[in-house]
């Protein structure tokens, strides 16, 4: 099943990924601290599994994602402390910096 979208961009020394639920892709984000656009240029990328893209999480060096299903994952899977998670409405956003 293809839960999200995942996109690793190399820049320098980092390797960055950029993960957001399938369904965001494209939309505005209101109700945060400023509007949010989940681009097609930052956050598309591959469709993936949520499996997959913890695995591409793994691999980087500063990860952003948004939405319930991967920012949940990533919680549940230690990787994300729930007090780091911003929210844009309902939905989550969070940052890991390594």
């Amino acid at each position: 099943m293809t839960d999200v979208y995942v996109n690793t961009i190399r820049h320098g020394k980092d390797t960055v990924v950029a993960v957001c639920d399938a369904d965001l892709l494209g939309q505005t984000l209101e109700g945060g601290p400023c509007a949010f656009t989940v681009t097609e240029h930052f956050y598309g990328g591959d469709l993936s599994t949520i499996s997959e893209a913890l695995q591409a999480m793994g691999r980087a060096t500063i990860v952003n994602m948004v939405g319930l299903k991967i920012v949940t994952a990533a919680i549940e899977n230690r990787r994300v402390h729930p007090d780091a998670v911003i929210y844009f409405g309902e939905i989550p956003h969070a940052q890991i910096i390594i």
